[in-house]
């Protein structure tokens, strides 16, 4: 049983092992429709139980379609249908009771700690589909795409990473020191990594650097990254938070700073920070994006319940 909570914390051997599972598994499914069972059918008889306290799309369709085509089965919780939130149900006792009907859970959450709490009762692997501080199925799956269009190792690349330090950043500040990638992060100057994350970087002397002028962080960039500037339940003042941003938006004037054949990915939704000419344009990648999340969750699913070929 191994969970997958962060990146920080799972080998990368492990790391390379899951895409190299995700790659084979896309390859072997080009003539299968969405719901058609995967050779072998590896999850047969196993259930995941996912459940989200923060809005989802793209991670709730992709982990059902992932266990579906594993040949399990996949069940989503809404906290607000649970005890757990209703009538006061201890985290403990929720936890024993997905043990006993699940094989795998899957949370998305608003606190981190309720990760760790899941974890410490838990007698079933947990994946983390989003917290505060992390998205490491997201940054995983970009680390996938960006190979696959790309096609050679991410360490030979430059990456970029235009907007607000979220969660998403940190998973990918976190990759970049598992596989060794340079990562230039371009944020105004009161937008920082937070100070846990910068002692991260400086621990593990990776190829990071900070950049308050977009067009210095895009420099000679294979691969530029963003998030949506005003993320979930983001507590500032809004109209404040994007004055400081209007200088990152990516547009085909920022881009033309960076490689001529520099792809654009944004893990969605999308807001203000990218101009529709470029995320419409054959640069932007980002369905393909969005479609591999399935790919490497469930090699990700696979990885957690020891079931990695």
């Amino acid at each position: 049983m191994k969970h997958f909570i962060n990146l920080k914390d799972i080998p990368t051997k492990d790391l390379r092992k899951i895409l190299i599972d995700a790659k084979k598994r896309k390859n072997a499914r080009r003539n299968l429709n969405n719901l058609d069972v995967d050779k072998g059918a590896p999850l047969k008889g196993r259930l995941l139980i996912q459940m989200f306290e923060k809005s989802s799309l793209r991670t709730r369709l992709s982990f059902y379609i992932a266990c579906r085509q594993l040949g399990g089965g996949a069940l989503t919780l809404r906290p607000d249908e649970l005890h757990l939130s209703k009538g006061g149900e201890s985290i403990e006792d929720t936890a024993k009771i997905l043990s006993n009907f699940g094989d795998i859970f899957m949370l998305r959450t608003d606190k981190d700690r309720k990760l760790e709490e899941f974890k410490k009762y838990l007698s079933i692997p947990i994946i983390n589909g989003l917290s505060p501080s992390s998205h490491p199925t997201q940054i995983l799956s970009d680390v996938f795409t960006i190979e696959e269009i790309k096609k050679k190792p991410i360490s030979k690349l430059n990456i970029t990473w235009i907007g607000d330090s979220n969660n998403v950043l940190n998973s990918l500040i976190a990759a970049s020191t598992k596989f060794n990638f340079k990562l230039n992060i371009g944020c105004p100057r009161n937008y920082h990594p937070k100070k846990d994350t910068m002692r991260y970087l400086k621990k593990n002397k990776n190829k990071v650097s900070i950049y308050n002028n977009p067009k210095k962080a895009v420099e000679n960039a294979d691969v530029i990254v963003s998030d949506k500037v005003i993320s979930m339940n983001d507590k500032v003042d809004k109209i404040k938070k994007l004055k400081y941003f209007k200088s990152f938006k990516i547009n085909t004037k920022l881009m033309n700073f960076a490689k001529k054949d520099c792809i654009f990915l944004h893990c969605l939704p999308r807001g203000d920070e990218v101009d529709e000419k470029i995320f419409s344009s054959d640069k932007s990648k980002v369905w393909q994006q969005a479609l591999n999340r399935v790919h490497v969750q469930k090699s990700i699913l696979l990885y957690s319940l020891g079931k990695l070929r």
